[in-house]
């Protein structure tokens, strides 16, 4: 499988919260969550825990041992959790978390797994993307942030609204009713949605995390054929160029009011599965789906 990544800090003197990664046949996005300002009970931060958790998760999937990716995600996060709980207080709803997208090709099927708002896109060979996320974030969110969205990104009023939104959010993280992250407890793996599809019906995919995802789902820049289209023709990182540039254009969040004016933006697409054949029966030359630049 071709992977070709992409990603951006949300400001060049901040540290990237984002992880992507690959192994030979699988790749994992994360995406961090925390919130500066706000009181934590980790010593270590979000970077440090996205980094450790993508690790951790190529390491098992390097493995290639064919267990179920609810299974790997588990060990992962419950090996995490051991590496800090000495030191923090890993069960506080402050502490670090972050969403999970994996998808693994085995033989002749691709498995996908994401827990909360990060996008996987399939693209289906002569059929619409089919569009993979978790809504429950998006569900229980839209009921708390009326008074984060009508304040202008970067003013005083903004700033403790999204304080007050990010603590409220936190008493439905990991509960029923709620929505589910990766942070200190393995049994949440059993709550992200999975799947799997033949290899043979996948052209491609791409995973998102939800600063990149923002140029269809909050600035409507494109749709996911558009998108896929111009990842194909110019790489992951034209999208991150093109959303910096809408960012900039409304810092304020006046046109898109949305929690952070700049995001950490990752993208990893995927191509050239293995096993799949070209449409002439034939298995796909090494230069087969390549980027020309």
């Amino acid at each position: 499988m071709q992977v070709v990544m992409a990603t951006s800090p949300a400001k060049p003197d901040q540290p990237n919260e984002d992880f992507v990664g690959a192994v030979p046949n699988a790749v994992v996005l994360l995406d961090g969550a925390g919130l500066a300002g706000t009181t934590s009970t980790c010593l270590h931060g979000v970077a440090w825990y996205t980094r450790r958790l993508g690790g951790a998760l190529l390491a098992q999937l390097a493995a290639d041992d064919g267990r179920e990716l609810t299974a790997i995600l588990g060990q992962a996060i419950a090996e995490v959790a051991d590496a800090h709980r000495d030191t923090c207080d890993i069960g506080d709803p402050s502490s670090p978390s972050a969403t999970v997208t994996i998808l693994r090709v085995d033989d002749d099927r691709a498995d996908h797994l994401v827990l909360a708002d990060s996008v996987l896109v399939l693209d289906h060979a002569g059929n619409a993307p089919e569009v993979i996320t978790d809504g429950r974030v998006d569900a229980v969110g839209s009921r708390y942030r009326a008074a984060m969205d009508a304040a202008p990104n970067g003013s005083p009023e903004h700033d403790r609204a999204l304080r007050e939104y990010i603590e409220t959010m936190r008493v439905h993280r990991n509960r029923p009713g709620g929505f589910w992250v990766a942070a200190d407890d393995p049994g949440v793996a059993a709550e992200a949605l999975t799947g799997s599809r033949p290899v043979a019906d996948i052209r491609g995919a791409v995973l998102l995390s939800d600063g990149a995802s923002r140029i269809v789902d909050q600035f409507a820049l494109a749709d996911w054929p558009e998108v896929l289209a111009l990842i194909a023709a110019e790489g992951p990182g034209e999208v991150i160029r093109r959303v910096r540039a809408a960012e900039a254009g409304d810092p304020q969040g006046r046109r898109w009011p949305r929690a952070k004016a700049y995001d950490d933006a990752t993208l990893a697409w995927c191509t050239r599965f293995p096993n799949r054949q070209a449409p002439d029966g034939s298995g796909f030359t090494p230069e087969a789906n390549m980027i020309e630049r």
